[in-house]
């Protein structure tokens, strides 16, 4: 099984990058769903209808099944080589990877609410959601790619004001928004 470690690890970095691209669109259009609801009918029904299926067909077809198959290749992955277990930048992989699927089921939930009108998120919370899936990507991407050459504490530095840097551009992007009526 050795030999298509490789193979293994391409199917899963093609599916991550699959998944990451789901997440991300479905948030978006959690956000243009949240902000179709001030818009005047028949707009408003249009656009919900519109939105719920697109959303529907891009967590059905694309983001969950290649969410399930980055997992799995992910565990045939670590079958192969199980020693992967007893490193340290493993673990801390694996809890990113664990609060990535966390983030993944909260976003299905609220999927749900939009479609049953029962979101409490605005649109401005759900940008700075959207976020979450970003900081968490650069959080994977540089544990696995940095491995033990990393400070820990470096990193975690690093990581805070990486996401402080993109909640401040959000919150710009809401004041241009509003000052230019976009």
């Amino acid at each position: 099984m050795e030999k298509y470690y490789y193979y293994v690890m391409a199917v899963h970095i093609i599916f991550v990058v699959s998944w990451m691209a789901g997440l991300f669109y479905s948030v978006r259009l959690f956000i243009y769903h949240t902000e179709a609801e001030g818009r005047n009918e028949p707009d408003r029904s249009i656009l919900k209808t519109e939105y719920e299926r697109m959303e529907s067909k891009l967590w059905h077809i694309i983001t969950t099944p290649a969410m399930v198959l980055t997992v799995l290749a992910g565990v045939v992955m670590v079958c192969t080589r199980p020693w992967l277990l007893s490193v340290p930048w493993f673990h801390v992989k694996l809890g990113f990877v664990v609060v990535l699927l966390i983030y993944h089921f909260i976003c299905q939930n609220i999927m749900k609410q939009l479609k049953h009108g029962k979101c409490k998120m605005s649109s401005f919370k759900l940008r700075l959601w959207n976020e979450v899936a970003t900081i968490l990507l650069v959080a994977i991407v540089f544990t696995v790619v940095l491995k033990n050459a990393v400070d820990w504490i470096y990193g975690l530095v690093g990581l805070i004001i990486f996401a402080v840097v993109i909640m401040l551009a959000v919150k710009w992007y809401k004041h241009y928004r509003k000052k230019h009526d976009c």
